[in-house]
C-alpha cells in the first residue's frame, strides 16, 4: 500500500538528519517565502542611509543623511515666551541636507532653469518639471557681494524655497520639502537637551557656528565649522533657515495632552513664518536649538514693486534654507498641501 506524503515527517527528518535530506524544491520555496516576508525590512535597512542627490546636467549634488525619528523635548522653559513650555513631540524618520542649499544649487532652478531629469528617478512624486514656476531674476545682487560659489543662498522667501523643493521633487521623482519646526529642532539638537547641540558652553560656539562674534559681518561657505552629532553642518548660525511653520508665540502653550506626532502649524497668512538656527549677524542666544525667529515684512522694505516680489527679499541676506525628505512618502493629496499657495505681498 502506497504511503501518503506528510510534510511534518519531512521536517522531522530535517531535525534528525539535517537539511541535505530536504528536497531542493522545498528549500527553494522556503528561501522565496523568507525573501518575500523580510524584503521590506531589508530594503528599509539598506535604503535608509546617507546619499547624494545629483542635479543632473550641472555637476552639482545635494548630500543628505538619515535622521532616525523619535520622541524629544521641544522648546525650553525659563527663556523666551515663544519657546515655552518645553513639551514632548514625536517625529518620524527623514533625510536632511548635510549643508544649507548653496547659490550654485539654487541657481540651477532660478536662472539656469536646468530641467534635465535625473536618470535614476524615484516614484514618490509625479510632477512635470516644466510646469514648476521659476523665480524671477532679481534686479540687484541678492548675495550683497558676500559671494556665491559654495556659499549659502540667501534673501529667498519661503515661497521661493518651497518652489525649489517642488522643482527638485519633479526633477528627481523624490519628495523634498522644507523641514517642519519640530523636525528642524530635533535634527539640530541631535540628542542634546542643552541649549546647543554641543552643550551649554558658549565659548565653543565659534567651533560650530558663524555668528556676530566671528563672522566679520558676512556669511561663509557651507561646511567650514564642526557638524553636530547627526553630521549636519551650520545648524547653528551662518544663515537662518526656513521651516514649514507659521510663527505663533502661543504655539507651544496650546499643545496639551499626549505628545504630538509630526506637528505642523500650517501658515494662513504671509507673515509671520518661522525661521530657525540664527545667522551670521545674530548674538549667541539666537543660535540656541530652541530659538525661534519670526519672518518680517521689513525684509522687503526697499522692494519698489507692487505687489512686492514673492521670490526675493531685499533686506534678508541672513535667511536661507536646507531641505528634508520624509522616509514615509505622503499621499499625492498631502504632498500638495506642503507646497502652500502663494500670498501676494502688498
Amino acid at each position: 500500500m502506497k504511503k501518503s506524503y506528510i510534510p511534518s515527517m519531512r521536517f522531522h527528518i530535517v531535525a534528525q538528519k539535517g537539511w541535505k535530506y530536504v528536497p531542493k524544491s522545498l528549500l527553494l520555496l522556503l528561501i522565496v517565502l523568507f525573501a518575500v516576508a523580510f524584503r521590506p525590512l531589508l530594503q528599509d535597512k539598506k535604503l535608509f542611509e546617507a546619499y547624494e542627490e545629483p542635479l543632473e546636467g550641472s555637476g552639482e549634488a545635494i548630500s543628505l543623511v538619515p535622521v532616525k525619528g523619535g520622541r524629544f523635548l521641544m522648546g525650553a522653559d525659563g527663556g523666551a515666551k515663544a519657546e515655552a513650555p518645553a513639551h514632548e513631540v514625536v517625529v518620524g524618520d527623514f533625510w536632511m541636507g548635510v549643508y544649507e542649499i548653496t547659490w550654485d544649487q539654487y541657481l540651477q532652478f532660478s536662472e539656469e532653469r536646468n530641467n534635465q531629469l535625473n536618470p535614476q528617478r524615484g516614484n514618490e512624486v509625479n510632477l512635470e518639471v516644466d510646469a514648476i514656476a521659476s523665480a524671477t531674476t532679481p534686479y540687484v545682487d541678492m548675495s550683497h557681494g558676500m559671494g556665491k560659489k559654495a556659499y549659502p543662498v540667501s534673501n529667498v522667501t519661503q515661497h521661493a524655497a518651497l518652489a525649489f523643493c517642488q522643482w527638485l521633487s519633479a526633477k528627481t521623482g523624490r519628495f523634498y520639502r522644507l523641514p517642519t519646526e519640530a523636525e528642524w529642532e530635533y535634527a539640530c539638537r541631535a540628542g542634546s537637551r542643552e541649549p546647543y547641540s554641543f552643550g551649554s558652553d558658549t565659548t565653543l560656539l565659534g567651533t560650530y557656528a558663524w555668528y556676530d562674534g566671528n563672522s566679520e559681518k558676512r556669511y561663509h561657505k557651507v561646511g567650514q565649522k564642526k557638524p553636530n552629532a547627526f553630521g549636519l553642518y551650520d545648524m547653528h548660525g551662518n544663515v537662518a533657515e526656513w521651516t514649514m511653520d507659521a510663527y505663533r508665540e502661543d504655539t507651544y502653550a496650546n499643545r496639551e495632552g499626549a505628545p504630538e506626532k509630526d506637528p505642523w502649524v500650517v501658515p494662513e497668512q504671509l507673515y509671520p513664518r518661522t525661521v530657525r538656527g540664527g545667522s551670521w549677524q545674530d548674538k549667541a542666544t539666537a543660535l540656541r536649538s530652541s530659538a525661534r525667529t519670526a519672518s518680517d515684512a521689513r525684509w522687503k522694505r526697499i522692494d519698489p514693486q507692487i505687489p512686492k516680489s514673492r521670490w526675493w527679499f531685499t533686506n534678508a541676506p541672513h535667511v536661507g534654507f536646507r531641505i528634508v525628505r520624509p522616509r514615509n512618502t505622503p499621499s499625492p493629496e498631502a504632498i500638495k498641501e506642503y507646497w502652500l499657495e502663494a500670498i501676494e505681498d502688498y
